[in-house]
């Protein structure tokens, strides 16, 4: 069984583990990470028998969301670190003379994207089923989201935005 498979299963057991899979991490990263910690609690050699203990005793399940909840600070310092790797790329590329225009071109796509749902939304109401309503709504949430994603990348999600701007500013803070 692959890691994030496993690592779903884990997910199941311990809810908290979700937030740190997402768009632009290192999953499988996070994933190697949880199912060690998983091996750990259980005793288990493989990530497949640990998920199977945990599922099969309670009290071990419950040992394993504990365990989690103390390596949390070790699985957000992998989540930060991808990040700011993302974040070293950026600065390279500034201070190399380009402009990063793929993630420029994200940001205009998804204004545009959530522009065009909720102007669909608000001209057609009345004309569209709710179904497609819905559908309309969640994907100028998702939208939304991204843009959310695109600021917090560019303002201030962790300390390494602010090292980040100083680099970027040539050293002034």
């Amino acid at each position: 069984m692959e890691p994030l498979t496993i690592a779903l299963g884990l997910a199941q057991i311990a809810p908290s583990l979700m937030r740190y899979f997402g768009i632009g991490e290192k999953p499988v990263a996070i994933a190697e990470q949880a199912i060690a910690l998983a091996k750990s609690v259980t005793g288990a050699t493989s990530g497949e028998q640990a998920l199977a203990a945990l599922q099969a005793d309670p009290k071990l399940a419950q040992e394993y969301q504990l365990a989690v909840l103390k390596a949390d600070a070790d699985l957000e310092a992998a989540y930060l670190a991808d990040r700011q790797s993302a974040r070293d790329r950026d600065i390279k590329l500034h201070q190399a003379g380009y402009a990063n225009k793929r993630a420029d071109l994200m940001v205009l796509f998804d204004v545009i994207g959530l522009v065009a749902c909720l102007v669909v939304l608000s001209l057609f109401r009345a004309d569209i089923p709710g179904e497609v309503v819905g559908l309309l709504s969640t994907i100028a949430g998702i939208f939304g989201l991204c843009l959310r994603d695109a600021h917090q990348f560019e303002f201030g999600s962790s300390r390494g935005s602010r090292d980040k701007d100083v680099l970027l500013n040539g050293g002034a803070k």
